[in-house]
């Protein structure tokens, strides 16, 4: 089934198949990034660690369809949480869609180049280091500076 002609801006996330839907990821993969949340403060702190599933150059799950079975803290962007991750960039599609904007003009489904947002530097690409090539337990030492 071919996408409708900018489909993202006469549709919510509610009224999207899941075609549209999995073509709105730009592939950034900061939703792979491991999180620390403060227990006492309930902030969340993005580091610089990978999910050991997403491939640091394409930026994109190498197992996507078994994620949740391989890592059961994956976190599925849906309708409902979207709006409540904040550690989502501004650039997200799924964010920029949820609040009625167009998307970035890097984005594929706008520039018809995938390559781009590595490029312009709005994926994680040679940014972080995979959880396999850290010790876990140090995690917060791989937190983001803002």
């Amino acid at each position: 089934m071919a996408l409708e002609p900018e489909f993202w801006k006469h549709k919510t996330l509610a009224e999207l198949n899941l075609e549209e839907w999995e073509a709105l990821c730009d592939g950034c993969g900061w939703c792979c990034l491991h999180k620390i949340q403060d227990i006492d403060s309930g902030e969340v702190f993005t580091t610089r660690v990978a999910c050991r599933l997403l491939d640091l150059h394409r930026c994109r799950c190498t197992d996507y369809e078994h994620r949740n079975e391989l890592v059961p803290t994956c976190i599925y962007l849906t309708i409902e949480n979207i709006p409540k991750l904040d550690w989502l960039p501004d650039s997200c599609a799924y964010r920029c869609v949820a609040d009625g904007r167009d998307l970035p003009e890097w984005h594929y489904l706008r520039s018809s180049n995938d390559y781009l947002i590595h490029k312009l530097g709005f994926s994680v690409r040679n940014k972080v280091l995979s959880e396999r090539a850290i010790d876990m337990e140090r995690l917060e030492d791989y937190v983001m500076d803002d």
